[in-house]
């Protein structure tokens, strides 16, 4: 496999925007898989998965969001989009990746991958430029109510007028998570609700970039991307003939054990798209490309791919 990085300029038109490149050592380039990581992370977290998909002749790509990984000037950025239409940038900067990659690689099938936020900000992605990809993986997902996330844009901008946007705020930390590792207290252990693995969970805690606290402005950011994918004319505007894979661990909090992903699935299915599938991974949690039977993930992943090139 052969690494590389790349910066390009964020659609906020000041920021570099950090992007990774995983490619196959030889062979040709069966499809591409881009990357859309998850909140309070970065995009190589995902290079076991991408190394796999490699030797599958996949290329793999991705770059950190704005307020994410490397793509901020400062620590004290980490968890701040943008003082304006933060969601709408960080879309932009996935559809400005595409671009620049397509155009090296033009003619190859071309799939996005987006977890958990990450999910949340390619389902966006999809009402606005999902024509001409060959699939979508939408995982660690969920379906939180309209009335939940309107309260939470709401929470933030009252803060905000007291505090501003870069205000870390603990109430609106508790609001978005204080329930996700309820399931999983007796391992005493926090962020357990990620995956069984515990040397993952203790990776991640020693992690600086994934342990950073989010701004009043990044959960704004994320609420008013969950209002938007929840509009149906929005929903309406995804390309019916777009082949969408839903994956999700069956103990996942953020897609309501199961539940909030069924939800997706029933909701983009009335919504006429033709070619959808789910499947939910008994026992896993909310990180299935770290969860222990990861194999078999990236086994069903590149299977779904393959069939869809």
């Amino acid at each position: 496999m052969k690494k590389s990085t790349f910066q390009f300029l964020s659609a906020d038109k000041k920021t570099k925007i950090h992007g990774v490149k995983w490619e196959p050592d030889q062979g040709e380039i069966q499809g591409i898989l881009q990357i859309s990581h998850g909140m309070i992370e970065y995009v190589e977290r995902y290079e076991e998965f991408a190394a796999y998909l490699t030797k599958k002749g996949f290329l793999v790509v991705g770059n950190d969001h704005l307020g994410h990984g490397d793509s901020v000037v400062s620590q004290e950025c980490w968890g701040y989009f943008a003082p304006e239409k933060g969601s709408d940038l960080v879309v932009k900067d996935l559809q400005k990746l595409r671009i620049h990659i397509q155009r090296d690689y033009p003619g190859v099938p071309y799939f996005m991958l987006g977890h958990s936020m990450g999910s949340f900000l390619l389902r966006k992605y999809l009402s606005r430029y999902g024509s001409g990809l060959s699939g979508a993986i939408i995982m660690g997902t969920g379906n939180q109510p309209n009335i939940a996330v309107i309260f939470g844009k709401a929470v933030c901008k009252f803060a905000a007028l007291f505090r501003g946007w870069k205000y870390r705020s603990k109430l609106v930390d508790q609001l978005a998570f204080s329930g996700n590792n309820k399931r999983f207290q007796e391992e005493n252990t926090s962020n357990s609700w990620l995956t069984r693995d515990k040397k993952i969970v203790e990776e991640y805690n020693a992690q600086p970039r994934c342990t950073f606290q989010f701004t009043l402005n990044g959960y704004y950011n994320l609420f008013d991307t969950i209002h938007f994918i929840n509009r149906h004319r929005n929903i309406d505007q995804i390309p019916k003939e777009l082949p969408v894979f839903l994956v999700s661990g069956e103990d996942d909090p953020v897609g309501n054990y199961g539940v909030g992903v069924r939800q997706v699935y029933g909701i983009y299915k009335r919504a006429g798209i033709l070619d959808i599938r789910y499947k939910l991974y008994p026992l896993d949690r909310h990180e299935i490309l770290n969860e222990l039977d990861k194999e078999v993930v990236y086994r069903d992943i590149y299977r779904w791919m393959q069939h869809h090139l």
